[in-house]
């Protein structure tokens, strides 16, 4: 616990070093949009590490216990949707001189869709992101309350507390017990104010163009961490690199393609389809992953940035598979039963001990870095989506040096609601809501680039470009907030619906149906009211 621990608090002396380096005289412009001077290759680099969670961290190699390797096919539809985005939406966004892109939608639906398009950004950013860092949180604090005690002779580790459950190194699941330090509230709401304090810390002053430099640093530990994880479980297996290509390729887990089973979730136009929405969705039209790119000196640097991170997923995505292939034949190779949760199957090795202390601290090392360069940009683009779209302050730093701290306070309080519950059928039901609230997001941008919106006034316009909000909007009247409402609710019901009838259930489709339900909504109400 305590070389955990040394590292975690060097870890987080480097980023206040960084952060101290880059947020000299900063400004507003800087926090929001880091003065349009950020190298492209490193917010491009910085991005791969920002896109990918600590729970991806820890869950994605564990997908190959029931998934097996099938997510590659959304990884190759992510590269035409990234290319999408650079090409249609980039363009789009530096031509207007945007700070935040949902002002985009102010100047072509008027200021109600504005105020929606940026609501559901900031409902779904903080359910979304407060979730996986508490799963992060979670896993952190088993790792310091439960001392492992690995002996490495017998291949057997300590205890690491995940949701409601120890897990050791054999894989066997016991309840956490009610009391003391492992059940405490308190403890856990201790490494949550030090994990948040930190990433406040270091992005107070320098915001967006603080996190283009800490991002980049968290990515190189990140898969530095990723690398000498596989290399140690490489050693384990006793393979070389040509050995380990080769035990990957030839295990059944290996499987990538399915092309036969229209039902699926995992059959191949399902996965590469939603693989192409789920980029322009949650990275075109999410704040968050835009506001970096928006930092880049010019349009052309911006699309290199987009263009290079989103080639990268692939790699990056197999590297993460391929090391649970790997724990799994560790694990058939010690005859310890494989976890219950995919998301069990990394720290089962890593966060035990049974590894060894080298890879306990790699694992945490990684997640760290995971989880900071994820959560730091939610908690600076929520605040820029706020200041600038919901008080419509941009200039104003008092205002953005408040509003910083209170999304801080208000991410905490998300997280210990989520550690209230303590139940992982609540976090599962907060991701689906959060792909709920993308689907409004799809249409409201989607029928603004159409050609059929009523033109909004110059007035408005003039307005919303000074950060004035307009009561007059050719969709006003409270209907676009009721249609991305409704969009939502009408595909739950479909969705059980067609579970019920047909035993069929959506995947990640159902953001493509939630979109159009959206669009086709704004389209019938802008269409009446011409008449």
């Amino acid at each position: 616990m305590t070389t955990v621990l040394l590292v975690i608090l060097g870890y987080m002396a480097v980023l206040m070093l960084v952060s101290r380096l880059t947020a000299r005289r900063s400004t507003n412009d800087a926090f929001f949009r880091g003065e349009r001077k950020s190298p492209w290759y490193l917010v491009a680099w910085g991005m791969i590490g920002a896109s990918i969670s600590g729970v991806t961290f820890v869950s994605v190699p564990g997908m190959v216990l029931r998934q097996d390797m099938t997510y590659l096919q959304m990884c190759l539809g992510f590269i035409p949707g990234y290319l999408l985005v650079a090409f249609v939406l980039l363009p789009l966004y530096y031509r207007l001189n945007l700070t935040s892109i949902y002002t985009f939608l102010g100047q072509r639906l008027g200021s109600e869709a504005y105020k929606t398009g940026a609501s559901f950004f900031l409902l779904s950013k903080m359910t979304g992101a407060a979730a996986r860092f508490y799963l992060v949180c979670t896993v952190i604090w088993g790792t310091l309350s439960l001392t492992p005690t690995p002996n490495p002779s017998r291949g057997e580790g300590g205890l690491i507390s995940l949701g409601n459950s120890i897990v050791n190194s054999s894989g066997i699941q016991t309840p956490l017990p009610s009391g003391g330090v492992v059940g405490g509230y308190l403890s856990f709401l201790l490494v949550v104010l030090l994990m948040i304090a930190l990433i406040w810390l270091y992005t107070r002053r320098g915001g967006i163009k603080t996190l283009v430099w800490t991002d980049s640093l968290q990515t190189a530990c990140m898969f530095g961490a990723l690398l000498l994880i596989i290399y140690k479980v490489m050693g384990e297996l006793n393979l070389d690199l040509a050995g380990a290509v080769s035990a990957i390729a030839h295990d059944s887990h290996s499987r990538v393609f399915v092309w036969d089973d229209w039902v699926s979730r995992q059959n191949f136009w399902k996965q590469f389809l939603s693989g192409v929405f789920v980029v322009i969705v949650m990275t075109g039209l999410d704040q968050d992953m835009m506001q970096k790119n928006l930092t880049c000196r010019s349009l052309r640097d911006a699309q290199k940035d987009m263009t290079v991170y989103g080639l990268a997923f692939l790699p990056a995505n197999l590297l993460f598979l391929s090391l649970g292939v790997l724990l799994v034949l560790l694990a058939q190779q010690r005859g310890v039963d494989l976890p219950a949760a995919g998301d069990q199957l990394l720290p089962m090795f890593a966060a035990t001990g049974s590894l060894g202390q080298g890879a306990l601290v790699l694992f945490i090392l990684g997640i760290v870095a995971a989880a900071f360069s994820s959560a730091d940009s939610a908690l600076t683009a929520m605040t820029t989506s706020y200041c600038v779209d919901i008080c419509g302050r941009p200039d104003d730093e008092r205002l953005r040096r408040r509003v910083h701290v209170g999304m801080a306070v208000v991410f905490v309080g998300v997280i210990m609601l989520f550690r209230l519950a303590n139940s992982p059928s609540v976090i599962d039901a907060i991701y689906v809501m959060c792909g709920y609230t993308y689907g409004p997001l799809l249409g409201l941008f989607a029928y603004s680039l159409s050609p059929f919106p009523s033109p909004v006034g110059r007035g408005e316009k003039n307005a919303l470009a000074n950060g004035v909000t307009s009561e007059a909007s050719p969709m006003g009247g409270g209907w676009v907030g009721a249609i991305c409402i409704a969009a939502p609710l009408l595909c739950f019901g479909l969705d059980q619906l067609s579970q019920h009838l047909w035993n069929y259930h959506f995947g990640y489709e159902l953001l493509m149906l939630n979109g159009l339900l959206t669009f086709c909504g704004l389209w019938a109400v802008d269409h009446l009211r011409k008449q």
